[in-house]
């Protein structure tokens, strides 16, 4: 209960605060009210860490993307503080325009595909068109292709799959500091058992600190309500990272409770470990954008 007290007053005051604050943007361009300057780079990457940012692929171009979690770092030195265990996911997303972006990708996870849909509806600006936050869709279908576990009843292929509908709010708020609010939907056809929700809502926070030209600060939290569960002790996933430039290249690498790297994972939640407990995976992304113009 305090928990998802603070939550709600964490996003009351995020909303607050973008519906009332004037950025660094504002104050220089307030004598070009026949201009509309967009917002540019509130985030560096189309993900936030584990989780997707407003940011979309520009039109024919192409971000490749390959995503490394290892084992966590409480499995000690026997396993190499778990860098002897990985889990790994491969996408490719593809600009159809600047607004609109479409991907597919597959993960070791539950030899996971998936496809993904993400289009930007309102963007930031000033000057003769003010909106103060940029907001993005993000839609995925997630279909797990591992055998299933019970063979002795009749399998469908529609209970391999999850949907994942999510709204991206952000607000660059000067040029070094961004945060994002992510109210999220996931549906999954087939729960791990009759106990669990197949619908779970969630909430998601993240932001975006730049330390130097090149170097960032980031770091996300999901808080998901379960009304009812299988697992006696569900953590919410936590992340926080550095992400680096290198010309065509973003480099991230973070420390996250979760090795999943897909939203009806990480968000729904069953396989996450506790900080507390040592339960702490080292894991990076590495995204390489490629140009079709």
């Amino acid at each position: 209960m305090f928990t998802k007290k603070i939550l709600l007053i964490t996003s009351l005051l995020f909303i607050f605060i973008i519906s009332n604050a004037q950025d660094i943007d504002d104050l220089m361009n307030e004598a070009s009210n026949d201009v509309v300057n967009y917002t540019t780079a509130t985030f560096k990457s189309t993900r936030m860490i584990n989780g997707h940012s407003t940011e979309t692929v520009k039109k024919k171009h192409l971000d490749f993307r390959i995503s490394h979690r290892f084992g966590t770092v409480n499995t000690g030195i026997s396993n190499f503080f778990g860098i002897d265990q990985s889990t790994i996911h491969l996408a490719f997303d593809y600009g159809i325009n600047d607004r609109l972006t479409i991907g597919y990708g597959r993960s070791s996870y539950n030899k996971t595909y998936d496809l993904t849909l993400k289009y930007k509806l309102l963007q930031q600006s000033n000057g003769k068109k003010n909106m103060p936050i940029s907001m993005t869709y993000y839609g995925s279908i997630e279909a797990f292709s591992r055998p299933f576990a019970n063979t002795d009843r009749t399998n469908y292929f529609t209970s391999r799959l999850t949907f994942v509908n999510q709204f991206l709010i952000a607000r660059k708020f000067n040029e070094s500091l961004s945060l994002q609010l992510i109210p999220t939907i996931i549906h999954k056809n087939l729960t791990p058992t009759v106990f669990d929700m197949n619908d779970v809502f969630a909430i998601g926070i993240g932001g975006r600190y730049k330390l130097t030209n090149r170097m960032a600060l980031t770091a996300e939290y999901y808080y998901a309500y379960h009304s009812k569960r299988s697992i006696t002790e569900y953590n919410n996933p936590i992340s926080i990272g550095i992400d680096i430039e290198t010309g065509g290249h973003v480099f991230q690498i973070m420390l996250t409770n979760s090795s999943i790297m897909k939203e009806g994972g990480f968000i729904y939640g069953n396989d996450n470990g506790n900080i507390f407990n040592g339960d702490i995976h080292l894991g990076f992304n590495i995204s390489r954008m490629f140009s079709f113009n």
